[in-house]
């Protein structure tokens, strides 16, 4: 059978036997609590076509954060090696051969995305966060310059107190330690982290090594509440490089060989050693019945070494910014208004130093360049509600501007690329009816080109690339049954993109960026959860989670030099993605967590003359966890691809030679223990 109908066979399954678990409920069953986001300053429950919450257990190995990620229609997460990840929110990772761009990540409103639109997302060990929070679509209008999403990390500031300490062994070599700690005193809170992850990788020259600290501490008294917050990160992962096809059907575990003036991966240690800090401390206070303040400072520094085929380069990342934001909140009846309006500024000075690379180590400089980076965003939005219907309308204005400087060609010369006087707005309704809740949404957003677009690992410098922008339209129907145990939702939008960045890559496998004409991006996503708790019999609880995702992304005009892509599916995206998962628990403590996820072929450059194959992947986790008084104890075994496939999970879109391969793990066990000690 083909794999689409497979697929639209299983949905419609999952959906019927949801709608018939819904019929046969009973009232003994409890009430699940809305999920309540602080995203766009909308305090109440949220609508999730917008926003979905990764849980803090995953269906998986903690060891990485793909499978979590992977959980929410229209996200996916990539990883090309272990530490190397990629993250694309409907369609962004066309931006992003190796990193995250184009999507702003905060961590405890503190962001970790830097002035020059990059962030280091490997920085996070597991025990960094409670959740995650993922908005699909512009978030211009309130979280400043992107159109690729925005990722709403909440650290772990408020867990109960009491020690904890998890070690879980695994395939390759893994290893994996994750230590907390949470004091509470009256009004103050301390928590500490630390992680170590290390394996040696499936593919040679794959090996990785983090270690990870974390510490939050939260001071509240009257009406005001002070926290501050520290992130330290020591990473070092290999980068086997991309094979051809031949090159993968042959050996999938191979690392790129040497090919013509090229060396291979392993013969320069082909590597990156990535030191990351951040520090930043936030003050909330309310001012009378209605008003209120947040306002958030922060430093961050990062020491990037990059040892690659082409060059060896090493960068000094120093930025630091803050963000203020005032909230009126008030009610009539049963009308209420919230108003939020802020300021978001951002500095940074890099230098960025290339080499040649003699075994994997800087020779003979090529360029040194100075980079200063600065961005602001202006904003307000007003969110009316009154009875059943809800408006938000908002808007920001945006500017950055980025200088480099070539110290190593005389006279030393300065371009300046300025992105000045973009307005994104965003209006949303929502208006919840008897049989559904229906929420339509206008966004406008704008990207303007990062520094490693402007900058690419090609070191020629690119004065012609322009910002993309462009109208988002969705709609969204959720439908809540059973007192919210069961959820159905439905969404459906159009993106259209002008000037889209794309990516290239030469022999060497070196970046760069052009701009695109424009791109349509439409697509439907589906999701459906049901939950049921047991009071009598075995079973303690139930939960059952289905997300599906269509992609229909074209290029709309797009003609470079003699090759003319307009009409072309955009590569990279999955046309059909779909994720399952069945979490079920017994009463004596026993559990077992079942993911399945499932991707259809996508094409790997623009001409659409290749295409990887799809590919299905099946996780299961059995553990056992038990409460003795104030001590937990959690052991548990899994394994992850369990169909033992042959697949590439995060190709290199566009490569030069048809180097687009990074074959992912095949059939992988893992095994685990943890303990926590809760404090009175």
């Amino acid at each position: 059978m083909h794999f689409y109908s497979v697929r639209y066979l299983i949905l419609i399954f999952l959906f019927f036997n949801l709608r018939e678990a819904a019929a046969q409920e009973t009232d003994s069953v409890k009430t699940i609590t809305p999920v309540t986001v602080q995203a766009f300053q909308q305090k109440k429950e949220a609508t999730t076509a917008v926003v979905r919450r990764v849980t803090y257990e995953p269906p998986s190995s903690k060891a990485s954060l793909v499978t979590a990620m992977n959980t929410i229609a229209g996200v996916r997460m990539e990883e090309r090696s272990p530490g190397s990840y990629r993250i694309n929110i409907r369609g962004s990772s066309l931006r992003s051969p190796f990193g995250v761009r184009n999507v702003k990540v905060y961590w405890g409103g503190i962001p970790l995305t830097d002035p020059g639109g990059n962030t280091y997302f490997n920085q996070l060990a597991f025990n960094n966060f409670n959740s995650v929070t993922v908005f699909k679509g512009p978030a211009s209008s309130m979280y400043g310059a992107g159109t690729g999403g925005l990722i709403l990390v909440e650290p772990p500031a408020e867990r109960e107190k009491g020690l904890g300490l998890e070690y879980f062994t695994g395939s390759y070599n893994a290893r994996h330690i994750l230590a907390d700690g949470t004091w509470v005193k009256d009004n103050y809170t301390n928590t500490v982290t630390y992680a170590h992850d290390e394996s040696d990788g499936y593919r040679a020259q794959s090996a990785m090594q983090r270690n990870n600290f974390s510490w939050n501490t939260q001071l509240k008294w009257n009406s005001q509440e002070l926290t501050a917050s520290v992130l330290f990160s020591d990473l070092y992962y290999q980068t086997p490089g991309a094979l051809t096809l031949k090159e993968f059907e042959q050996d999938p575990r191979a690392a790129r060989p040497k090919a013509g003036a090229f060396p291979g991966a392993a013969q320069i240690n082909a590597a990156i050693w990535q030191k990351t800090i951040t520090a930043g401390v936030t003050h909330k206070q309310k001012f009378g019945s209605y008003w209120s303040n947040t306002t958030t400072g922060y430093g961050s520094y990062a020491l990037v070494k990059n040892s690659a085929v082409r060059n060896f380069e090493q960068r000094r990342e120093p930025h630091w910014g803050g963000r203020t934001v005032f909230d009126f909140e008030k009610k009539w009846a049963e009308t209420s208004l919230q108003w939020s309006t802020g300021a978001e500024a951002q500095q940074g000075y890099s230098t960025i130093r290339v080499s040649d690379n003699r075994n994997g180590r800087p020779d003979t400089l090529q360029t040194d360049d100075d980079v200063t980076i600065g961005t602001y965003s202006l904003f307000t939005q007003g969110i009316l509600s009154r009875k059943s219907w809800t408006y938000t309308a908002g808007v920001s204005f945006n500017r950055s501007r980025l200088l480099f400087s070539r110290l190593n060609e005389y006279p030393v010369t300065e371009q300046v690329f300025r992105y000045n006087n973009e307005v994104a707005p965003r209006f949303t309704i929502l208006k919840k009816f008897r049989p559904a809740d229906l929420l339509a949404t206008v966004s406008r957003g704008f990207s303007p080109p990062t520094v490693a677009e402007v900058l690419p690992s090609t070191t020629i410098i690119n004065p012609d690339l322009k910002a993309e922008h462009g109208w988002n339209y969705e709609i969204t129907a959720r439908k809540a049954l059973l007192s919210g145990r069961l959820r159905l939702e439905a969404t459906g939008f159009y993106f259209n993109l002008s000037q889209a960045l794309v990516q290239r890559r030469d022999s060497s496998g070196a970046d760069y960026f052009t701009n695109a004409g424009n791109i349509r991006q439409k697509g439907l996503e589906l999701y459906a959860s049901y939950a049921r708790y047991f009071e009598a019999g075995l079973p303690d609880h139930l939960n059952i989670t289905a997300n599906y995702a269509h992609s229909h992304f074209k290029y709309q005009d797009f003609v470079k030099a003699a090759q003319r892509y307009s009409g072309n599916w955009v590569p990279g995206v999955p046309m059909n993605t779909l994720n399952a998962q069945l979490d079920l628990v017994l009463k004596p403590g026993i559990y077992t967590d079942i993911n399945y996820y499932t991707a259809s072929s996508v094409f790997l450059n623009d001409a659409n003359a290749e295409r990887a194959p799809a590919y299905h992947l099946l996780g299961i986790k059995l553990g056992y966890r038990k409460q003795i008084h104030a001590v937990q104890v959690n052991m548990y075994a899994g394994v992850d691809n369990l169909f033992n496939e042959t697949y590439s999970l995060g190709n290199d879109i566009n490569a030069a030679g048809g180097r687009y391969y990074n074959a992912a793990p095949p059939r992988n066990y893992y095994l685990g223990a943890a303990i926590r000690v809760q404090k009175n």
